[in-house]
C-alpha cells in the first residue's frame, strides 16, 4: 500500500471505456470527490469519455445531440455541468391569465434550453402532425464554454425584436415556480461601475476571469458572495416590482440582429440536410448571443463608446439612491394604459435614473401606503411590503434574473393555486404512463368526428390541449383532463377546469356512436367508462357537469361523449418537442408581459402579435351544443 497511497490502482488499470461504464453508477458529485484521491485519479475522472457518460445519464439530449453540442463548450464535463443545472426548467409552465391558456414549454435548443408559447390557435386541414404549430419565444438559458449560463429574456417593442439579458439566480433541482425578478448586487471590483452597455473598467477585467472559474456558484452568487443581507424582490409592493422591471428591462434591452430570424432549436433529424444547416445556423448565432451577453454590443456604436462594457446585464443604482430624498419631483406615470410597457425616452444615464425612481418612489407611497381600507376596516401595507429605498440599499447595481425555486402549492385536480401579483409560471407535474395509468400526459385534439377534419361550414376547430392525471376521489380512482390551452376567440371556461373526469373503473355500456373514422375505417373501441363532462354552471368561475363517456379508441385516440347533446371530444397524444420543430415561430408580446400576463384576460391576448393566416375559431361552435 506504500506505492498506493489512495488505494487507486484498481481503478487506474481499468481501460478508458470499462472505467466510463463503472462511472455509470457514480453522480457527478461522486466523480469529483473521487478525482481529489491524488493526481492519478484527477487524470482518470478528468477523461472525456467518463463525462460523456455522465452527459447521458443525464438525460436532456440523444447522443448524437452530445456530440454536437460539444463543439460549443470546452470539455464535456462543462456540459454535464450546464445540462444538469438546467434540467429541472423542462416541461410544461403555465399561469392562470389568460384564460386562453398560457402554455410555455422548455425544450432544448443548442447548448440551450428554449422557453416557449404555444398559441392559442384553431387545427388547419393538416391536422396536428402535421400543421404548423403556433409559437412565440418567451426565454433562452444558454450555456458558455465552461458550462455556465447566461439568461436572455425575449420581448418585442415598437415592431422590433429585442433580447434582454440578465444572469440565472438559481434552479433548484424540484422548483415548481419560475419568478422573473430584479436583483440588487454588490460590484466585484473597486472601479466604479457606470452605465452598463457603454464603457468598462479595465481592472476588472481579470477579477472577472477568476469569478468565471469559480465551480458550483452561479453567476449571481459570485456577485453577491460578500453583500450583506439582501432584500427579497418578493417583499416588495406590486407597484414598485413592476416599475423596477420596466426600467430594467429598458435599459439593458439588446435590439436582436438579423440573424435572428433563423432557428431557436433544430429541426427533426429525419431531413439530415436541413438539420446540418440548422446546427452552423444555431452554432453561429449562440456565438453572437454570447458576444452580446458579454460584451452588451447588440447595435452600440464601438466607434463612439470603444471601451467595452463590464458586464451588460447590470445598472449602476448609486445615482437612484441619491435620489432617494427627492421624491417631490414627479413626472407622471411610467407605464402605458393598455398594460403593455412602455418607458420613456431615454435622456441621460443619470437624469434618467432620477426621474424614473422618483416616479416608483412617487407612486409607492400612494399606490401601496395609502390604498383605501380592507373590508375589515385597516390596512396592512406598511407592514407587509418592504421600502423601495430598503432594497436598493442592498447592492450597488441591479440586473434582472431568473430564479427557478421550489415553494409548497396547493392545487385543485392537477391545477396550481397561483399567485395573482407575481411575475411568475407555474410548472405542471407531467406523469408518465405506467401500468394502471395508461392515459397519464399531454393529450391534445379538437370538437367533432372524424377528428380533426374540417367543414365547409367550419374550416378550422379550436385546438384544445389537456393534460391527464390520475387522481383518489371518495376511494375511487377517477382520470381527470385539465384544460390547459383552447383555441376559441373568447373563453368559455376557466383556464385550469376539468374538461372531463371519468371513474377508470367503472365500465360504460353505452355505444359509440360512429362506425368508420376519416379514412372510413372501423372503428375499433377497446374500452369505454362512465364519466362527466364540463358544462354551465353558476357563472363563468363555477362551470357545472353533465354525464357522459371517455371511450379509447384502437389506435391511440381517446374520445368523450356528452350524453345527451352527442358533443364529442377526440384526442390524441402529444409530442410537444417534436411539434414545435416543425411549427411556426411569430411575434412575443413586449418583455414583461411575455414573460407572465397578469391581466385578467379573456380573449386571445398573442392572436394579435401572431402574423399569420391562421384565425381562431368561433366560441359558438359545437361545445355550446352541451349546454
Amino acid at each position: 500500500m506504500g506505492s498506493d497511497p489512495c488505494g487507486s490502482s484498481l481503478l487506474l488499470a481499468l481501460p478508458d471505456d470499462l472505467f466510463a461504464m463503472v462511472s455509470r453508477s457514480l453522480s457527478p458529485r461522486d466523480l469529483c470527490n473521487l478525482s481529489l484521491g491524488c493526481r492519478s485519479l484527477y487524470t482518470l475522472v478528468a477523461s472525456e469519455k467518463v463525462w460523456l457518460t455522465q452527459c447521458e445519464m443525464v438525460g436532456v439530449v440523444s447522443y448524437g445531440d452530445l456530440i454536437e453540442w460539444r463543439k460549443g463548450v470546452s470539455s464535456y464535463k462543462a456540459l454535464c455541468r450546464f445540462l444538469s443545472s438546467v434540467k429541472p426548467l423542462l416541461g410544461i409552465w403555465v399561469h392562470q391569465n389568460p384564460e386562453l391558456g398560457n402554455v410555455v414549454y422548455v425544450m432544448p435548443g443548442f447548448v440551450s434550453v428554449v422557453g416557449c408559447r404555444i398559441i392559442p390557435q384553431e387545427l388547419g386541414p393538416l391536422g396536428i402532425e402535421d400543421g404548423p404549430i403556433l409559437w412565440a419565444p418567451v426565454f433562452e438559458i444558454i450555456g458558455d464554454l465552461d458550462g455556465s449560463t447566461a439568461f436572455f429574456l425575449h420581448g418585442r417593442e415598437s415592431q422590433n425584436d429585442y433580447f434582454y439579458p440578465g444572469s440565472v439566480k438559481g434552479i433548484e433541482k424540484n422548483c415548481n415556480v419560475l419568478l422573473l425578478e430584479v436583483e440588487p448586487r454588490e460590484q466585484t471590483s473597486g472601479g466604479k461601475l457606470v452605465h452598463a452597455r457603454s464603457f468598462i473598467d479595465h481592472s476588472d477585467k481579470e477579477q472577472r476571469k477568476v469569478c468565471r472559474s469559480d465551480s458550483g456558484l452561479s453567476r449571481s452568487q459570485r456577485l453577491v458572495e460578500q453583500s450583506g443581507p439582501m432584500v427579497p424582490f418578493s417583499r416588495l409592493a406590486f407597484g414598485d416590482r413592476r416599475r423596477l422591471l420596466e426600467i430594467v428591462t429598458n435599459q439593458v434591452r439588446l435590439r436582436a440582429p438579423s440573424s435572428e430570424k433563423g432557428p431557436l432549436f433544430p429541426h427533426s433529424r429525419n431531413d439530415e440536410e436541413n438539420f446540418r444547416k440548422d446546427m452552423m445556423l444555431l452554432f453561429e448565432r449562440r456565438s453572437n448571443l454570447m458576444q452580446m451577453y458579454k460584451l452588451g454590443v447588440g447595435n452600440i456604436d464601438l466607434k463612439a463608446a470603444p471601451e467595452l462594457p463590464s458586464d451588460p446585464t447590470l445598472l449602476e443604482v448609486s445615482e437612484i439612491r441619491k435620489s432617494l430624498d427627492h421624491s417631490s419631483a414627479f413626472h407622471g406615470p411610467v407605464s402605458g394604459d393598455d398594460g403593455c410597457t412602455q418607458v420613456a425616452k431615454r435622456k441621460t444615464i443619470g437624469g434618467y435614473f432620477r426621474d424614473s425612481f422618483k416616479q416608483i418612489l412617487g407612486k409607492s407611497g400612494s399606490m401601496n401606503g395609502s390604498r383605501p381600507s380592507s373590508k375589515n376596516g385597516s390596512s396592512s401595507s406598511e407592514n407587509k411590503h418592504v421600502q423601495l429605498h430598503d432594497f436598493l440599499k442592498s447592492g450597488d447595481t441591479i440586473g434582472l434574473t431568473l430564479h427557478a425555486s421550489n415553494v409548497k402549492l396547493s392545487s385543485y385536480r392537477a391545477w396550481p393555486n397561483m399567485h395573482d401579483s407575481r411575475f411568475a409560471l407555474y410548472k405542471l407535474p407531467m406523469r408518465v404512463p405506467t401500468a394502471g395509468q395508461e392515459y397519464a400526459g399531454l393529450w391534445g385534439g379538437t370538437f367533432g368526428w372524424p377528428p380533426g377534419r374540417p367543414s365547409e361550414d367550419k374550416p378550422g376547430k379550436a385546438l384544445f390541449f389537456l393534460l391527464l392525471s390520475y387522481e383518489e376521489i371518495d376511494e375511487q380512482r377517477h382520470l381527470i383532463a385539465t384544460k390547459i390551452l383552447e383555441g376559441t376567440h373568447y373563453v368559455l371556461h376557466p383556464n385550469g377546469s376539468a374538461m372531463f373526469i371519468v371513474k377508470i373503473n367503472e365500465p360504460s355500456l353505452d355505444p359509440f356512436p360512429w362506425e368508420t373514422d376519416a379514412d372510413s375505417l372501423p372503428v375499433a373501441v377497446k374500452h369505454a367508462f362512465v364519466g362527466d363532462g364540463i358544462a354551465n354552471g353558476y357563472g363563468f368561475r363555477y362551470p357545472g357537469s353533465k354525464p357522459g363517456s371517455l371511450y379509447v379508441i384502437q389506435g391511440g385516440l381517446l374520445a368523450f361523449m356528452w350524453k345527451e347533446s352527442r358533443a364529442i371530444l377526440t384526442l390524441q397524444r402529444l409530442n410537444l418537442q417534436e411539434l414545435l420543430k416543425k411549427g411556426e415561430r411569430v411575434p412575443a408580446l413586449p418583455p414583461i408581459a411575455n414573460f407572465s400576463y397578469l391581466t385578467k384576460s379573456y380573449s386571445n391576448v398573442f392572436a394579435g402579435c401572431a402574423n399569420t393566416t391562421n384565425c381562431l375559431a368561433s366560441p359558438r361552435y359545437s361545445l355550446l351544443a352541451i349546454h
